[in-house]
């Protein structure tokens, strides 16, 4: 079986890089919804050279640039994105999310097939994508104001294999929480809630805080509101080595759950896994996605922990 789905990526088209990606990590997808992320790339549509404009924090599609004053445009530096960055963005191959699904497929899911998907803080269409093409009804919800002017054509949304792809941009729950709706299978959040980014143990600026708008507890409400009885919520988390004490803290090495269990069960959760230690194999994640050419030893400079909750009924 392995054989002949190593030969399905071998063969395949699209974006070229994902692809020897794929290659290299199937070893890695041992359940069989691991196995349909993957063999999901082959089909990924190739990425797409885009042309953005940035001011300060604001970024504007190209369509929104040309419909500004001719006045306001100077302020605005020209961005050609190209095509190879299309998937990664800033933050890396969607294949890292490779680690989530095999979870996930470890609580006896065996395909992405009619199922629904919220990746909270989504970085990057590429995931989503893979996960559409699979089968999945995906929605990916972000504040970052790069990823709204990057993903604004039409065809980034939509109908894509038998799933389709819907992104949402805003602050969720608080602003966007009847966009992106509810009936979720399962919800799924990838380096975005850190307890470094929301409860800092050290000051920190203000652009290194993730801020979710409403309290922590509201904030779990809302996640099991938004997932069918039974449904998953997955925090996982990929992070560096902590900086010695007479070093800078870095907010983002502090990946271990934002929420306390006792928060996770009062909301209504069932707690299946708390700030597990996923080191091992996320590093073999890493190794086969080409990360130690960047990272340099990874057994030093890459740790990962997950939690892992179901909705009760």
């Amino acid at each position: 079986m392995l054989a002949h789905f190593v030969l399905s990526l071998a063969l395949a088209g699209g974006d070229l890089v994902i692809v020897e990606e794929a290659k290299a990590a199937a070893p890695l997808a041992k359940t069989a919804l691991g196995r349909a992320f993957l063999d999901a790339v082959p089909r990924l549509p190739a990425g797409e050279a885009r042309t953005i404009y940035k001011k300060d924090r604001q970024w504007l599609p190209a369509v929104a640039f040309d419909a500004l004053p001719e006045a306001e445009r100077s302020a605005f530096q020209k961005m050609v994105w190209k095509a190879d960055g299309f998937y990664t963005t800033k933050y890396g191959s969607p294949l890292a999310y490779l680690r989530a699904v095999e979870l996930v497929g470890g609580q006896g899911w065996k395909s992405f097939e009619k199922r629904r998907v919220l990746d909270f803080g989504y970085g990057g269409l590429g995931q989503l994508r893979l996960m559409a093409l699979a089968g999945a009804a995906a929605v990916g919800v972000d504040v970052d104001p790069f990823l709204a002017a990057l993903y604004a054509s039409p065809g980034d949304q939509g109908k894509l294999g038998e799933g389709d792809v819907k992104l949402v941009h805003g602050s969720w729950p608080k602003e966007v929480g009847a966009a992106v709706g509810g009936g979720f299978d399962l919800f799924v959040s990838k380096n975005t809630l850190k307890r470094g980014y929301l409860h800092p143990v050290q000051l920190v600026e203000e652009r290194q805080r993730v801020r979710l708008g409403v309290e922590d507890e509201a904030f779990l409400r809302a996640v099991r509101e938004a997932l069918k009885p039974g449904g998953l919520a997955l925090i996982y988390n990929l992070c560096p080595p902590q900086n010695p004490p007479d070093k800078e803290w870095i907010p983002w090495a502090d990946g271990r759950c934002p929420f306390p269990r006792e928060l996770w069960e009062k909301a209504g959760f069932e707690v299946l896994a708390y700030d597990v230690d996923d080191g091992p194999a996320a590093r073999a994640m890493g190794r086969a996605i080409g990360w130690e050419k960047k990272m340099g030893d990874l057994e030093k400079q890459l740790f990962a922990t997950y939690t892992l909750a179901r909705r009760k009924e």
